[in-house]
C-alpha cells in the first residue's frame, strides 16, 4: 500500500531530527571543525546525500541546530501569542523553561556545549538573535510598564540570570539548587503572588 502525503512528511521530519539530534551529539563531542557530514551520517546510520537532502551545508545544519534549541526554549514565553507579557505568562514562562532544562539536561548539556564553541556561535549567532529579538521586545515592555528604569538593561539581565541557572544547573543537575534558584527568580521579580 502506498504512503500517504502525511507518511512522507512524518518519515522526513523523523529523518530531519535524527541528523540534528545526531550532529549535536557529535558537535559537542568533537567539536565544529572535528565533525564531518559523513561522521554524521555514519553516527546516524544514513547515507551523506540523504543528509544533504535536508542540509545544503554543515554551516545551516549547526544553525538549524541553535534555532531549534533557542524556540524550545522560547515556546513557552508568550503562551497567548499575544505578545503582551503579563506577570503570569512570566511566572509561567521560567517555571517551563527550569522544568524543560530538569527534564532534557543532556540535551541542554550538549546545546551548551555547542554553542559555546566560537565557530559555531559566529555561524548562528544571526539567526539566533533574529529569533531573541522580538522576545526581548516584549521583555522591555513588560518591564518599562513595570516601571523598571533602564527596561532594556532589565530584559538583558533577566535573559542573563535565566541562562546561568540554566548552565549551571545542566553542568551540575546533582548539587546545584534548580528549585531554590526558581524561588529566588520569582521573589526577585515579585512574582510569589502570581497564580500559575
Amino acid at each position: 500500500m502506498p504512503r500517504t502525503p502525511e507518511q512522507f512528511k512524518e518519515i522526513r521530519e523523523e529523518k530531519k531530527q535524527l541528523i540534528i539530534n545526531t550532529a549535536l551529539e557529535l558537535f559537542a563531542a568533537k567539536g565544529f571543525h572535528g565533525t564531518s557530514i559523513s561522521m554524521i551520517a555514519e553516527a546516524a546510520g544514513i547515507s551523506k546525500g540523504l543528509i544533504y537532502n535536508y542540509f545544503s551545508s554543515k554551516e545551516e545544519l549547526v544553525i538549524e541546530l541553535m534555532k531549534a534549541g533557542f524556540l524550545d526554549l522560547m515556546s513557552s514565553f508568550d503562551p497567548n501569542y499575544d505578545k503582551i507579557l503579563t506577570s503570569e505568562d512570566l511566572k509561567f514562562f521560567i517555571i517551563n523553561v527550569m522544568k524543560n532544562t530538569a527534564e532534557k539536561c543532556h540535551f541542554w548539556r550538549l546545546y551548551f556545549s555547542v554553542i559555546s564553541q566560537p565557530i559555531v556561535n559566529d555561524v548562528a549567532f544571526g539567526e539566533i538573535m533574529e529569533i531573541a529579538m522580538p522576545f526581548f521586545k516584549i521583555l522591555t515592555e513588560y518591564f518599562e510598564a513595570k516601571g523598571i528604569k533602564n527596561p532594556e538593561v532589565e530584559a538583558r539581565l533577566f535573559a542573563a540570570i535565566m541562562d546561568g541557572v540554566t548552565l549551571n544547573y545542566v553542568f551540575d543537575p546533582e548539587t546545584y539548587p534548580l528549585q531554590a534558584s526558581i524561588d529566588r527568580i520569582l521573589e526577585i521579580y515579585n512574582l510569589n503572588e502570581t497564580k500559575n
